[in-house]
């Protein structure tokens, strides 16, 4: 089976609830709108609950600075449906973050609290609010639209060599610090609003064994290799990362992530079939095999996900596929790393 007979990518599938596509572009200039007019507001409640303006010595200025330009980008992104990488609200917001070093997860964890804050904001608006027809669109609009202005940074930051916390030089993936940022907001979104999230695992078979017989150039080439082919095999919403020395993790959102441990299986295959290598010693080819763990989640809504319970849960179930002999796939449907929050918590 192919990639694409497997899984609609995301970019592809429509929104629950669209009607026309004049009746959507109406509906984005709306609530583009209303996120400018009112972008003081949320920038202040933003700020207000911002957990590093203390503790990480980030002044009132400057996370004023940084929400006005998230909310910026996330009208645009809803406008227009599309953020370019290269355009001057990413450039500015660039600027932004590298004048202080902003840590990867201070700025998703700043861009997902201006995305709860506009939300709240929006769901009181008497045309498009909570209690009007088009509100789940609304909320869709919007989710979409801080994925896509986030996405857009990443790209942007990926052209430059300089950003060395978001690039493994290596494999091309995103870096670990990258990807443990990225995991705690998706967990918490998927929590919040219960749709499905899948964390994969892929473990290089004996590679310790391979760089001591045949060099570290041979095992740096596997992974280079491993990275390019991951990169390539998984959807451009999915979040790939360098997790460990020999490690690759993969996150899956939404509807992609019910099809996370048949997609993990055909990547075995593919690397078997494909990153072998010949010993020119010996004229003998060299197999060279992934093991991988997948754990699902498909949590109820209002539910809290812990992110260190999530990553605890899939090592173990790589632990347990490396006893059984490697070279396959271990897979757990649900995870102690999910608890039902109380219901006066609050969910938009």
């Amino acid at each position: 089976m192919k990639m694409s007979d497997s899984v609609m990518p995301n970019d592809e599938r429509p929104f629950e609830g669209e009607g026309s596509a004049n009746l959507q572009d109406d509906l984005r200039e709306q609530v583009s709108n209303v996120l400018i007019g009112r972008s003081d507001v949320i920038t202040s409640d933003t700020v207000a609950i911002f957990p590093y303006t203390g503790a990480e010595a980030l002044d009132y200025e400057y996370c004023v600075r940084l929400g006005q330009a998230l909310i910026r980008l996330l009208a645009f992104a809803v406008r227009d449906a599309y953020v370019d990488p290269r355009g001057a609200f990413i450039a500015n917001l660039r600027g932004i973050v590298l004048e202080r070093s902003l840590e990867m997860e201070q700025l998703f964890s700043f861009a997902y609290l201006t995305e709860r804050t506009a939300l709240d904001e929006l769901a009181i608006d008497e045309s498009i609010g909570a209690t009007t027809e088009p509100w789940p669109l609304v909320a869709q609009l919007v989710r979409r639209g801080s994925f896509e202005f986030l996405a857009s940074f990443v790209a942007r930051a990926r052209q430059d060599p300089s950003e060395a916390s978001i690039t493994d030089k290596l494999t091309t993936l995103h870096t670990r610090p990258m990807f443990d940022a990225v995991l705690v907001k998706e967990a918490e979104r998927a929590g919040r609003f219960g749709y499905p999230l899948s964390l994969i695992l892929f473990d290089v078979d004996g590679l310790s064994a391979i760089n001591e017989l045949h060099g570290y150039g041979v095992g740096n080439k596997i992974l280079e290799r491993l990275g390019i082919l991951l990169r390539k095999y998984f959807r451009q919403h999915d979040w790939v990362a360098r997790h460990g020395d020999d490690e690759i993790a993969v996150l899956m959102l939404g509807t992609d992530a019910e099809h996370a441990a048949e997609l993990a299986e055909h990547a075995r295959i593919t690397v078997e079939e494909r990153l072998g290598f010949t010993d020119h010693h010996t004229d003998k080819l060299v197999p060279v095999t992934v093991t991988a763990a997948v754990v699902n989640m498909h949590s109820a809504t209002a539910s809290a996900i812990d992110p260190e319970r999530l990553l605890t849960d899939v090592e173990a179930a790589m632990a347990r596929a490396k006893q059984a002999g490697g070279n396959r796939v271990e897979v757990v449907n649900g995870t102690s790393a999910s608890r039902t929050l109380p219901h006066n918590s609050p969910s938009v």
